[in-house]
């Protein structure tokens, strides 16, 4: 494509832009900073959620837990998993000088997006009892878990939308809008939802209908003002809302890494139960202490996740202009900053856990088990961020098969770890041991695997 092209379509061209030629370290901060804060502000606003929905009752408050990892599941495939890939395949599109292509993957991207929303949706109106009563879900919860999963289906149609839309937008290096829309969203969720679920003002007190109601007012919008950014001025690969732009080819180059990809939120939350079930053999002291000591990598992630959706255009604007020197350059640099990071936190938890450990409890038992995990678990964070970040890095160079068999190694240890601790009743300490071990499996298998794999020329024909 020409450069007048690139200028009439609002994007800058490939020799202008910073993604392929402006310094690696700023711009990787300068696109990482923006998400920072929007996926830092969505931590608190689950924080939020989560405390006035125990107001509510325990039943309540046990049904909302019964559907959160569905819901959370829903979050990080279309944003993390297929938003990558998405965003990874615009911005080598736009590397190579191809905007026509860049906006007919935007294009198709959407209707991925509207498709897995509706399918999702009606999959958890279908099964949604059956895999609430299997997770254990009995009498009142399972009923409050029933009421709020039917309604919550109709946010996950807008979670999908507005992830896709802020998929698209990212892949062109523009994060700022979608960060701010995404923390009004979330500023919406709590409001709606914390007013409709106790009856503030003239409004009715409809409890965990409310609270599910907030998630459809608040995601509905924020797709509505993603879907705007993407077709305003702003936007440097303009989404055209036209049938002419349909590409079945798009389509399955886009699903063939997006639905690889998506193994890696599924192998998480399978990791994040095994180790539950685990520890829950210990007793309620051990659960409680580990799940306080767990939560911190709840707040972990953000940090690694912006890094490394920073890098992803980044990587692909690099592989789409040929440049694979500088598109391993921003990996490892990202990378390195993700896994610097969690180093620092994990060297402050493991030399004073109460920093963290007395926000949440006070009881003794269950204080020295955060101490013990904290300690030994914090060891792994510089090696889950690595791998965290080189799987976003993965995605801007269209291979994310490395990161993804990684994640399945890390899992794997843990289930086959976790049988011997049992088999041989070894201590607690154990688990939080073979934890740390997995975390540093995983990331040394990532370098090393997104080491060896090609990003040389035949990259440039995926996607």
């Amino acid at each position: 494509m020409t450069n007048t092209t690139h200028s009439e379509l609002g994007a800058p061209t490939p020799q202008a832009s910073p993604l392929v030629h402006g310094p690696i370290f700023g711009t990787l901060i300068g696109l990482s900073a923006p998400n920072l804060v929007a996926l830092c502000s969505s931590a608190i606003i689950t924080i939020a959620e989560t405390a006035y929905v125990g107001r509510l009752g325990v039943s309540a408050l046990a049904g909302v837990t019964l559907v959160f990892p569905i819901v959370m599941l829903m979050q990080m495939m279309s944003a993390g998993a297929m938003g990558g890939t998405i965003s990874g395949a615009i911005s080598r599109a736009l590397g190579a000088g191809d905007n026509e292509r860049a906006q007919a993957i935007a294009f198709n991207a959407a209707l991925i997006g509207v498709a897995a929303g509706i399918v999702f949706a009606a999959l958890l109106w279908a099964f949604g009892p059956i895999i609430y009563r299997a997770l254990g879900g009995r009498g009142a919860a399972l009923d409050q878990a029933i009421l709020y999963s039917n309604i919550t289906a109709l946010a996950i149609i807008g979670i999908w939308l507005a992830n896709t839309f802020a998929s698209i937008a990212r892949g062109t290096g523009l994060m700022a809008p979608p960060a701010f829309i995404l923390l009004a969203g979330g500023l919406v969720q709590i409001s709606v939802g914390g007013a409709l679920a106790f009856g503030l003002g003239p409004l009715p007190a409809l409890g965990v209908a409310g609270v599910a109601l907030g998630q459809v007012v608040a995601f509905s919008l924020t797709a509505i003002a993603m879907l705007g950014l993407t077709r305003s001025q702003r936007a440097r690969v303009k989404l055209a809302l036209s049938p002419t732009m349909f590409r079945p080819a798009i389509i399955a180059d886009v699903l063939r890494p997006g639905l690889l990809a998506c193994l890696s939120p599924i192998q998480s939350v399978a990791t994040v139960l095994v180790l539950t079930a685990l520890v829950a053999q210990f007793g309620a002291d051990a659960l409680a202490g580990y799940g306080v000591g767990a939560r911190l990598e709840f707040l972990l992630i953000p940090i690694a996740f912006a890094i490394g959706v920073g890098s992803v255009p980044m990587v692909g604007a690099a592989i789409g202009a040929g440049n694979v020197k500088r598109a391993r350059h921003v990996a490892w640099t990202a990378g390195a900053l993700a896994a610097g990071a969690l180093a620092i936190v994990g060297a402050i938890v493991a030399i004073a856990p109460d920093l963290w450990a007395t926000i949440f409890v006070d009881e003794p038992g269950v204080l020295s088990v955060t101490r013990d995990y904290l300690r030994i678990a914090s060891v792994g964070y510089p090696f889950f961020g690595l791998a965290l970040c080189l799987y976003f890095a993965a995605q801007g160079a269209g291979k994310v098969g490395g990161p993804i068999l990684a994640q399945s190694l890390r899992l794997a240890l843990i289930v086959i770890g976790g049988w011997l601790i049992m088999a041989n009743s070894m201590p607690l300490w154990g688990v939080f041991a073979l934890s740390a071990l997995a975390m540093v499996a995983q990331g040394l298998f990532t370098l090393v695997a997104v080491r060896a794999t090609r990003w040389g020329a035949s990259e440039r024909r995926v996607l």
